[in-house]
């Protein structure tokens, strides 16, 4: 369904103990379609075997296309399927697999909700097909709709799908954790080294307690204030107490205060902590929670995170409804009252008068917190954790073999069916691609009106600085953006960016500690931000710009005291306190500690970003301040001693510090809100703009610029992964240009028609697909947790062949329109129009001529930009791969070969 919907969300979430199957769409039609289509397809699914096969776990050769191809079995038969994949690459993320390993302990009684592939082989097609019947049933459901379509139309569509449906035998027992009443357990367990960690910090260790019932609505939210007032912040009373005193750099995964079951689970631990210290770690929070039950929370600390409630409530966002649904399900499915959790308003007056009783907070904390009804659990490094893994799969592997053999009495029986089972499932996924799937309904372009909705806009001057602005209705909020434009910005101070902005945030003045801002943040704003900012012209590919980008929103009454709190943590903060240099490398760790992880999670986007660092300019900004080049960097600078120091760094950074604002012609602002505040908006903006420096220099640091050249064609990163993230880029044209409508459309058309079917369904990876980025000029492709790159990437070699010689549809083309479309004409939320406008230059009537571009696409444009960019473009092409360090990928092979590890 997802080229013939113009969905703006479509996607299936998996949790422990209930699995959600939202959608989303502005469309009437769209969302009948897709409402018959979802209650069809989860009420009454084919769940063919081959299905199970294929999305789930079988064995097979490890390059089916090689066995058909030349008739001979691959001597290598490995573990396959789409989702036994996904989780290999997820359990590959120490932090994943330390939560759910803990969860393993504390709460048995629930599963893993990706699947844990050690467990996941065990699982048969007769297993499957029984627990959908059991469970997925009317009698056993949730159903949820939000919008503006009348409620009588949902009722009606359902009740006819459901009516056919008696009673089911589900199992509608809600789990609770393990009885923790008989005193403090403890369990430790293995888990993978981080190579970007120091090796002596490698342990990862918390303290949990269970809290009270969820279905307790007023109890819980009052909990969840607790929880954030004892973490949230650098001022906050654990951060000093476990990070701030030298413990560890960074919370645990498994940190914070959990709603998802019908008990409440409160955790505190770290990462990156050293063996000698992990009994400290316990009796560290131990001791700060002692502290914090005798002196009380402050009432202002409190009023802060009420106010931010107050703001959430405000704050206009497009995807409302989708937040408004993932808030209520847990409890739900656990017993609440969904109309009790959605008394908001109810909930915050009732915990105000609570909290009008004197020691109401402390005695929650002390009921719940102080005693040792507790569960620790430690997970010790093994260097030889990913070569034991990779032990008990071969193992099991060869245990399921040898069992189906005892049947037979012959393994190379078994192995040829195995091969023979593989090929067939090779040729049912070959004929899907021709599957006839009229039956299905869709919407057409004909649907999607030729002109845009457009949202005025305007512009004025104070002084040299421009100002966008956009009058909307606010809810009485102003949002406020701006960026300075940094021209000629050396390296070595790009590559610092991250760290300042994080700095700014941490270090605090000379008059204020980080925890008095933090305090005065909560109480005047929903939030500020700094960040770098980069973009591409819309006329050309080999201009880009970057600078410094401000955020932030407010009440219309407060801000002034936005603006002061801009000021005061970019121009302000102390980077010669005698604490600094300590934070700053404390910022460094944990951003160090953190990387793996990330990038597991992500590994696509970071092959990608790489490889476009090679290709444009503002790949090559992007990859410095926010790729690997920036995680290796992080890396060296977090492995300095104490004795090699920072002082270099701290100079550097008070250097950007000197420039990041400025009252002049590279500062440029956007505000939005509503017409009733304009006039006060303009005074404050003045009397900002006012204290700044009319000019400021970037100093010459005597550090050349990194060349593109510098990012080679082919590049491999080994890391410790079991499975592969691969991305190839090209460049093609800028966004103004003719060419760039096609160019998108086509992505959508590889997607859904060719790498779709050829990398996930056959190759066995999580995702893959094709990308158009329309300003950037970038025409690229990826694949994620991909178990076989070397035909992945002949795949996508061949793509630009493959996609010109297609001899594509009106119907193909219909649908890449509508897959172009659910993204131009998705939903805003009020704080983001305009922005388009103001942060990359591309104004309404340049999307409008791209709108008509798109909508007159045809297929001989398509097949035009396949041969001159994709087929003629190869030579200009970026590769790079993450993943688990084979032989495939060597030298003479053109493989630059990159480690990422301390210095």
């Amino acid at each position: 369904m997802l080229p013939r919907s113009l969905s703006n969300f479509m996607n299936a979430f998996t949790s422990s103990d209930h699995t959600t199957y939202p959608f989303a769409t502005t469309n009437h039609q769209d969302f009948n379609n897709l409402l018959s289509v979802y209650l069809d397809s989860t009420l009454n699914p084919l769940l063919n075997e081959k299905d199970f096969a294929q999305e789930g776990w079988r064995i097979g050769p490890s390059n089916p296309g090689q066995v058909a191809e030349n008739g001979k079995a691959d001597d290598e038969l490995v573990f396959k399927g789409v989702v036994y994949n996904e989780m290999k690459g997820q359990m590959s993320d120490a932090s994943y697999l330390y939560y759910i390993k803990f969860q393993d302990h504390i709460f048995p009684a629930i599963n893993n909700s990706g699947g844990d592939p050690q467990k996941m082989t065990d699982l048969s097609y007769t297993d499957l097909k029984a627990f959908h019947t059991k469970n997925y049933h009317p009698s056993n459901a949730k159903l949820f709709t939000y919008g503006d379509i009348p409620l009588s139309d949902h009722i009606a569509e359902i009740s006819w799908r459901l009516e056919k449906f008696g009673q089911s035998e589900a199992d509608r027992v809600v789990k609770t954790p393990i009885d923790l009443s008989s005193g403090p357990l403890e369990y430790t367990v293995k888990g993978p080294t981080d190579p970007l960690v120091d090796k002596e910090m490698q342990y990862k260790t918390s303290t949990s307690w269970l809290m009270g019932n969820t279905s307790n609505v007023v109890e819980t939210f009052a909990l969840r204030i607790i929880s954030s007032l004892l973490l949230d912040g650098y001022g906050s009373p654990l951060y000093r107490g476990l990070i701030e005193a030298g413990l560890g750099p960074d919370w645990s995964p498994n940190t914070g205060f959990d709603t998802g079951g019908k008990i409440g689970i409160f955790s505190v631990g770290l990462n990156g902590v050293k063996e000698e210290d992990i009994s400290k770690v316990k009796a560290a929070i131990n001791t700060c929670l002692q502290d914090v039950c005798r002196n009380g929370f402050e009432q202002t600390k409190i009023d802060g995170l009420l106010h931010q409630t107050e703001l959430g409530l405000k704050h206009k966002t497009a995807n409302f409804g989708m937040g408004i649904m993932q808030r209520l399900q847990p409890a739900w499915f656990n017993g609440s009252d969904p109309f009790d959790l959605l008394a908001w308003n109810d909930t915050v007056n009732a915990f105000k008068a609570n909290c009008a009783q004197a020691g109401y907070l402390e005695g929650l904390l002390k009921k719940y917190l102080l005693n040792d009804r507790c569960l620790t659990f430690t997970m010790d490094p093994d260097e030889n954790y990913g070569a034991k893994l990779a032990e008990e799969e071969n193992a099991r592997l060869s245990s399921k073999i040898a069992g189906a053999s005892q049947s037979t009495g012959d393994e190379s029986e078994v192995r040829g069916q195995l091969v023979k089972r593989e090929l067939e499932l090779l040729e049912a996924q070959s004929k899907a691609l021709t599957e006839d799937l009229s039956c299905l309904p869709t919407v057409h372009v004909h649907d999607i009106p030729r002109q845009m909705v457009r949202k005025d806009v305007r512009d004025s001057k104070v002084g040299d600085v421009n100002v966008q602005w956009r009058e909307a209705s606010t809810n009485g909020l102003t949002y406020f953006r701006a960026i300075n434009t940094l021209e000629g910005l050396p390296a070595d101070l790009r590559m610092l960016m991250p760290l300042f902005t994080d700095s700014l945030m941490r270090l605090g003045t000379k008059q204020r500690t980080m925890e008095q801002l933090e305090d005065i943040i909560k109480l005047k704003t929903g939030g500020i931000a700094v960040s770098y900012h980069s973009t591409t012209s819309p006329y050309d590919l080999q201009k880009a710009t970057e600078g410094l980008s401000l955020s932030g929103y407010a009440l219309d009454t407060n801000v002034p005291d936005m603006y002061e709190l801009f000021g005061t943590v970019i121009r302000e903060t102390n980077f010669d306190g005698a604490e600094a240099e300590s934070r700053v490398r404390e910022l460094l760790q944990s951003a160090a500690n953190g990387a793996l992880d990330a990038i597991s999670g992500a590994g696509h986007s970071y092959a990608r970003r790489y490889a476009e660092a090679g290709i444009t300019p503002q790949g090559l900004l992007n990859e410095q301040v926010g790729g690997l080049t920036q995680v290796q960097h992080t890396a060296t600078l977090a492995s300095r001693t104490a004795s090699d120091g920072l002082g270099d760094i701290i100079s550097k950074l008070k250097a950007i510090q000197s420039f990041a604002l400025s009252n002049s012609s590279s500062f440029r602002t956007a505000i939005t809100c509503g017409h009733e505040s304009v006039s006060s908006n303009e005074n404050c903006l003045q009397k900002f703009l006012s204290t700044l420096d009319k000019s400021s220099t970037i100093p010459s640091t005597g550090n050349r610029q990194i060349s593109a050249a510098t990012y080679g064609a082919k590049t491999f990163f080994p890391l410790p992964y079991q499975v592969y993230f691969s991305a190839l880029s090209l460049p093609t044209v800028p966004y103004t240009h003719p060419s760039s409508a096609p160019l998108q459309v086509l992505s959508q058309l590889l997607t859904h028609k060719h790498l779709h079917h050829e990398i996930r369904e056959k190759g066995g990876a999580y995702g893959g697909g094709a990308y158009s980025r329309g300003l950037s000029g970038l025409f690229g492709f990826y694949s994620y947790r991909d178990p076989n790159p070397q035909n992945t990437l002949k795949i996508l070699q061949d793509a630009g062949h493959w996609a010109r010689d297609k001899q594509w549809t009106a119907q193909d083309l219909e649908e890449a329109k509508l897959s172009v479309f659910q993204g131009v004409d998705a939903p805003e939320s009020v704080s983001e129009e305009g922005m388009t406008r103001f942060l990359s230059g591309v104004d309404e009537n340049m999307e409008q001529r791209k709108r008509e571009q798109f909508l007159d696409v045809n297929i001989s444009d398509v097949v035009d930009v396949a041969q001159q960019y994709l087929v003629d473009g190869t030579a200009n092409a970026r590769v790079a791969v993450i993943g688990e360090e084979r032989d495939w990928f060597r030298t003479a092979d053109g493989w630059n070969n990159k480690r990422l590890q301390m210095v």
